[in-house]
């Protein structure tokens, strides 16, 4: 993903998230800004039709909705902030292969996990690719999940 992707991500973003998980355009411009090489798109005819964002983090820490990305200088995963995939695009696997290309990445670079947050009914969508609901967070990263809404769940892969 580059910068020039942007107004296309926002328009993504605006078909998949109901108006409470919409993140602006100068939240997401920082985040690429903090960790682009863990920012893909998929493309069809020049134009992003998917995208995922990541970033490395810990196991156990959750950015808030909306806040810039926590990078701690000690890593262990790759935290995947955000997957859409336009209504247009929807059926061609877009979305497991970003993940698996992401996966990809983590595990070239030693880390030993993936982790996320889920939201709107995709918990199935996650399950299926590996990964599992953490229930125990401290306080702290319990009021950062629920940033997310009520049906929000904290989910951790090992990355084989």
């Amino acid at each position: 993903m580059t910068q020039a992707d942007v107004a296309q991500v926002l328009d993504i973003q605006a078909q998949c998230y109901p108006a409470r998980l919409l993140e602006d355009e100068a939240t997401i411009r920082a985040r690429l800004d903090s960790a682009p090489d863990s920012a893909w798109v998929a493309e069809h005819k020049n134009r992003p039709c998917a995208y995922l964002v990541g970033y490395r983090s810990v196991v156990g820490n959750i950015t808030p909705l909306s806040s810039p990305f926590d990078i701690p200088a000690q890593t262990d995963s790759l935290y995947l902030h955000d997957l859409a995939v336009d209504k247009s695009a929807q059926g061609f696997g877009l979305g497991p292969q970003l993940v698996d290309m992401a996966w990809e990445k983590a595990r070239a670079e030693g880390l030993k996990y993936s982790a996320l947050v889920s939201v709107q009914d995709s918990l199935n969508f996650w399950k299926r690719l590996g990964y599992e609901v953490m229930e125990e967070l401290c306080v702290n990263q319990t009021a950062n999940l629920h940033s997310y809404g009520p049906a929000s769940s904290y989910m951790v892969r090992l990355l084989g």
